[in-house]
């Protein structure tokens, strides 16, 4: 069930720089958890089936899982507090949410969208990301692609 969010009036859509600085500490987290992942990858090859560090590091095959694994936790980092909360950790320490036109948490299927999209935007050397600066709305292709938004919040009252 998405959640709806309050004081829609006080947000505002979210810049180029507070964007990129949430992506940098989401970034670290993502890395911790891919170190997670690939430790367990690996414990799981030599200790649990028997296989040698050589033929897990020349096995196309287990190259390719965890690469597969790898993809999978990210999507799973990002959707987890998308779909929740509308914001990951990096997100909360910029005080950016993500949420449809509309002041809703976003769906299952609108985060898969946000993260292939945002995917391909830096693949395509951050264009994706550089076009909010050209967007009216400041729209990233990911929130144009999922129907989503990035706004601003406020600074919480002392």
């Amino acid at each position: 069930m998405q959640r709806r969010f309050g004081n829609l009036d006080d947000v505002w859509p979210a810049g180029l720089s507070r964007r990129l600085g949430a992506m940098l500490y989401d970034t670290f987290l993502v890395a911790a958890i891919w170190l997670l992942v690939a430790g367990l990858h690996l414990l799981v090859a030599r200790h649990l089936l028997g296989i040698s560090a050589e033929q897990v590091g020349a096995s196309p095959l287990w190259g390719l899982s965890l690469q597969l694994l790898l993809l999978v936790s990210a999507f799973a980092f990002f959707a987890f507090f998308w779909v929740r909360g509308g914001m990951t950790l990096g997100m909360q320490a910029w005080r950016l949410r993500v949420q449809t036109p509309d002041g809703r948490s976003i769906t299952l299927t609108q985060a898969a969208v946000r993260f292939v999209v945002a995917c391909l935007s830096i693949a395509a050397f951050g264009l994706g990301y550089l076009w909010i600066l050209f967007d009216a709305e400041r729209r990233s292709w990911s929130d144009i692609a999922s129907g989503t938004l990035v706004v601003a919040l406020p600074k919480p009252a002392k």
